[in-house]
């Protein structure tokens, strides 16, 4: 009883919390989308009206009104889902480190680490690893990252070996991917290595270190005449 208890009260603070977490979606969301609420309003209006008018017809009118609320609801939450992802990838395009944000979401399966190469213009590049090998996802000037992704590439080949690598820039150009189609980019990448591979080059990538571990710091506050070492890479 006292467990019942305890996972009783654990649903019901879990609730609000999810409850809090759709509204504040959904106010994001209406800011991008204004019409988001007339949109799935009308959605589930005109599910349940067709399943509530074909129950009439065909004499079941209760059962075809309840499957008609489900459905309604379930259209609802689809299609609020998608403008809401709309909406946020709007709110990112362009902005510093929005391909970063999309990598962390990719999904089970994949490491991710940020900012593997910068350089002085802020143009970066980001690196993912998983089953279908090494994605280097880059934003900035299309021209300035060729130079970044091309270095980043000679200095892997020299750790990982036999490892298939894929890039990627992240826009709107020729020969680009827009941000929202960045994940789905990633995951129809055919899948060609084993658990036991991925682990192997997670580890001798980690190994040769990334942007924010090689960058030297100083301790305590960063001398006001300090500048970047020049070059194209922070390295």
């Amino acid at each position: 009883m006292a467990r019942k208890a305890k996972s009783d009260s654990g649903e019901a603070a879990a609730n609000p919390g999810r409850l809090k977490q759709i509204a504040l979606t959904y106010k994001m969301t209406r800011k991008a989308d204004p019409k988001v609420g007339l949109v799935i309003a009308g959605v589930g209006i005109v599910v349940f009206g067709v399943l509530l008018a074909i129950g009439f017809l065909v004499g079941h009118p209760v059962y075809l009104g309840i499957l008609g609320f489900l459905l309604a609801f379930l259209a609802m939450a689809i299609v609020f889902g998608r403008r809401a992802e709309r909406a946020a990838f709007g709110q990112m395009e362009g902005q510093p480190g929005a391909a970063a944000a999309v990598l962390q979401n990719v999904g089970r399966g994949w490491t991710t680490t940020p900012a593997v190469a910068m350089n002085r213009q802020q143009d970066v590049v980001h690196r993912a690893v998983g089953k279908a090998g090494i994605v280097l996802v880059a934003e900035g000037n299309p021209n300035r990252l060729k130079t970044l992704l091309a270095a980043e590439k000679r200095k892997m080949a020299r750790i990982v070996v036999d490892v298939p690598v894929h890039d990627i820039i992240v826009g709107a150009g020729e020969g680009q991917v827009p941000l929202k189609k960045v994940r789905t980019t990633m995951l129809k990448l055919p899948r060609v290595l084993s658990g036991p591979q991925v682990t192997t080059a997670n580890d001798r990538l980690r190994a040769m270190g990334d942007l924010m571990s090689n960058m030297p710091l100083p301790k305590g506050p960063m001398p006001k005449g300090m500048r970047m070492p020049r070059g194209g890479k922070m390295r």
